[in-house]
């Protein structure tokens, strides 16, 4: 059992304009050539399923008073898919309904997600959700087939040209960073 304990409620979350606020992530990892070193060109990414049990999803959740957008997307991966990392990249703010949330502050259960690419630094055994997710390492194009809602199909498109955009700067340069734009956009 994980000691860590996942939030629950809804008595710090933010809302803005008749919107929900939500942060997530898509977590990812650099795949390693057989002599150990780093291939950019190879790239997994974390999904996890669905509590409703309707497919994949990548980590996010309410985004809360006390916390920064930042903290709240790193939060998630922790809750949901038991990992830690570095936010590389703001990749966007994504609009969706939500079919199961709707309250007070957002009747029609619109929410607006801020999705950040985050560079997986540990894998923990047991956390939060452990006894409800699974996660799922999967390859842009198998995380493509899997991804359900449009709006996580758009986010994962604009990691993908991220990534792309990555590889694209890196091979130019005499001593490559993996990841040179570590600092996320402020929301």
């Amino acid at each position: 059992m994980s000691e860590l304990v996942a939030r629950t409620g809804r008595h710090l979350q933010r809302y803005k304009d008749g919107c929900r606020l939500v942060a997530g992530c898509i977590p990812f990892k650099i795949s390693k050539n057989s002599d150990g070193t780093l291939d950019n060109d190879v790239v997994e990414l974390l999904m996890i399923n669905s509590t409703s049990g309707r497919g994949l999803l990548f980590p996010k959740g309410g985004w809360e008073n006390d916390e920064t957008v930042e903290e709240a997307a790193k939060r998630e991966a922790l809750e949901e898919a038991g990992v830690r990392g570095n936010l590389v990249h703001f990749l966007g703010d994504y609009i969706f309904k939500s079919k199961t949330l709707q309250d007070i502050f957002c009747p029609d259960g619109l929410c607006k997600a801020a999705m950040f690419a985050l560079l997986v630094t540990e894998e923990l055994e047991s956390w939060p959700e452990q006894n409800t997710r699974q996660r799922s390492w999967l390859t842009v194009p198998k995380a493509k087939e899997c991804c359900q809602y449009p709006w996580m199909q758009e986010s994962l498109e604009g990691f993908s040209k991220w990534h792309a955009d990555q590889i694209l700067c890196n091979s130019k340069e005499e001593n490559p960073l993996i990841f040179p734009d570590s600092t996320p956009v402020q929301n």
